[in-house]
C-alpha cells in the first residue's frame, strides 16, 4: 500500500463532519489537505486546528467555477494531486407527496453531479499518480428509511457512479470507490435529525443504538481510517466498503 506521507488531497464538505474527521487524520499522517465548503468560519476553525497541512478553498461543489478552482487550489497546495475525497452532501426529508422538483434537483447536483464533475476536473492531475478517489454512499442504500427518497436515491446513484468511473478510470492507473457510513454524528444528519448529540437527540440515537449489533453508533474518525485506505490501496477499484457497526444487517435488539 501506498504512504499518505505526503499525498494531496482535496476534501470537499471539509469544513465539519466526516470532511473535518478525516481531513484531521489525512494531515496527521503527513498528507497536504485542502478543504472546501461555504462556509469561511468553518473551514479556517479547521485549518487553525490542522496548522501549515491544511489549505481552504471556500466556494460551492455545484458551482463549475468554484470547482475548477477548488482543484486549482488543491494542485498549488500539494503540488499536485493524489487523493479525492467526494464528501459534500446535501440531505433533504420528507414525503414524496410534498418534495418540489427543484428541491430534489438541488439534492442530485450537489451529491451525484458535484463529484462527478470534480472527478472529471482532477482526473488528470491524478492520473500523474496513480491517484485514487472515494465517494460517500449512505446506509440509505441498504435499508429504507421513509421520507428520505432524494437523499437515499442520489446515493444509489454515487455508488453505482463510482463502479462506472472505476471500469474508466482504472486504465489511467485511477482508482474510484466508495465508503458507506452507517450513523454518524455529523452536522447533516443532525440537522435531518437522524443523528446527534446524546442531549440534543438522545431518543432518536437510542433507537439507533439499538440497531447495531456493535451497540452504538460511529464517529467521523472510524469512518476516516476506512478513508485512508481507500486512498492507499494499490489493488482495490470499483468497491463499497461498509463502515456501519453492523446497522445494514437489520437487526434491533430493542
Amino acid at each position: 500500500m501506498q504512504s499518505i506521507d505526503g499525498f494531496s488531497v482535496l476534501i470537499t464538505g471539509g469544513g465539519s463532519g466526516l470532511g473535518r474527521g478525516v481531513a484531521e487524520d489525512m494531515a496527521a499522517r503527513g498528507a497536504k489537505v485542502t478543504i472546501t465548503g461555504r462556509r469561511v468560519e468553518k473551514l479556517e476553525e479547521v485549518a487553525q486546528a490542522i496548522g501549515p497541512n491544511c489549505a481552504i478553498a471556500p466556494g460551492d461543489v455545484s458551482v463549475e467555477e468554484d470547482r475548477i478552482r477548488m482543484i486549482q487550489t488543491a494542485v498549488a497546495h500539494g503540488g499536485g494531486l493524489q487523493g479525492l475525497f467526494n464528501n459534500a452532501g446535501n440531505m433533504l426529508r420528507g414525503p414524496i407527496t410534498a418534495l418540489a422538483a427543484e428541491d430534489i434537483l438541488e439534492v442530485m447536483n450537489v451529491n451525484v453531479v458535484a463529484g462527478m464533475r470534480l472527478t472529471g476536473l482532477a482526473a488528470p492531475h491524478l492520473e500523474q499518480y496513480g491517484g485514487a478517489v472515494v465517494f460517500v454512499g449512505s446506509g440509505h442504500t441498504r435499508r429504507a428509511f421513509p421520507g428520505a427518497s432524494p437523499y437515499a436515491a442520489s446515493k444509489g446513484a454515487v455508488e453505482v457512479l463510482a463502479q462506472v468511473l472505476a471500469a474508466e478510470l482504472g486504465p489511467k492507473g485511477i482508482r474510484v470507490n466508495c465508503i458507506v457510513p452507517g450513523a454518524v454524528p455529523t452536522e447533516i444528519n443532525v440537522r435531518a435529525g437522524i443523528a446527534g448529540s446524546f442531549e440534543d437527540n438522545k431518543a432518536r440515537l437510542n433507537s439507533m443504538v439499538d440497531d447495531h449489533p456493535l451497540g452504538r453508533i460511529g464517529t467521523p474518525q472510524e469512518i476516516a481510517e476506512a478513508v485512508d485506505y481507500l486512498l492507499r490501496a494499490e489493488w482495490t477499484t470499483g468497491a463499497s466498503i461498509v463502515v456501519d457497526g453492523g446497522l445494514a444487517l437489520g437487526v434491533s435488539y430493542k
